[in-house]
């Protein structure tokens, strides 16, 4: 069987993301992983002309783009859609969800890049809204019923937000006030595609 190819860095949450919903749905050991630099590496930018994580080329040459396509494109090659319900308010629920946690994943990106800039070339006024937004979805997340076992996009992208914000801020600790948030994730955070994706500083 012809394998599939992700391109990802082990920065990324969304690359992340992606390993995460391959490991619930079974299909990791038909995926090779090509852990890249997308700022340096010239072969991904021949794949995608974004250059950026996640990229998966499927076993067919097709290739797919951001990482929520991705994980649903995976979520198809199964017998039953298992992370992507297929109708109603469960299906919208998930998807709502999705999208607020990527929201706050970029949010908490651009927050740390501007971090890494000198003092006086920082943004203060785009880092404040940027932490008044990842504040705000986590504010949000402490008032959802969240799943432990057979978890959907919406609750893996709750758990990948959660651990990126723990790798990128570990002296910040967004589990103050947020008992039921924080529960959640210390449960979730010990299953077997958690612990096999840990984030780890980016190959140089």
């Amino acid at each position: 069987m012809t394998a599939m190819e992700l391109w990802y860095s082990t920065t990324s949450p969304f690359a992340r993301k992606v390993r995460v919903a391959a490991e619930e749905l079974g299909l990791s050991s038909r995926i090779r992983l090509h852990d890249t630099n997308p700022w340096k590496d010239d072969g991904l930018r021949a794949v995608n002309p974004l250059s950026k994580v996640p990229t998966l080329v499927a076993a067919d040459g097709t290739v797919f783009y951001e990482s929520g396509v991705i994980c649903d494109y995976l979520d198809s090659l199964g017998p039953q859609r298992l992370l992507f319900p297929a109708d109603g308010a469960a299906r919208w629920g998930a998807l709502v969800l999705q999208g607020l946690c990527d929201g706050a994943l970029t949010a908490a990106g651009r927050l740390y890049a501007d971090e890494q800039k000198p003092e006086n070339a920082r943004n203060h006024e785009m880092m404040t809204r940027f932490v008044k937004a990842v504040d705000a979805t986590l504010d949000e997340l402490e008032k959802r019923e969240l799943a432990f076992v057979e978890p959907t996009i919406g609750d893996i992208s709750v758990g990948v937000l959660c651990g990126y914000l723990d790798f990128r801020w570990p002296q910040r600790d967004w589990r103050v006030g947020r008992p039921h948030l924080a529960g959640w994730f210390d449960v979730f955070d010990m299953g077997v595609s958690m612990q096999k994706t840990r984030h780890r500083p980016m190959r140089a």
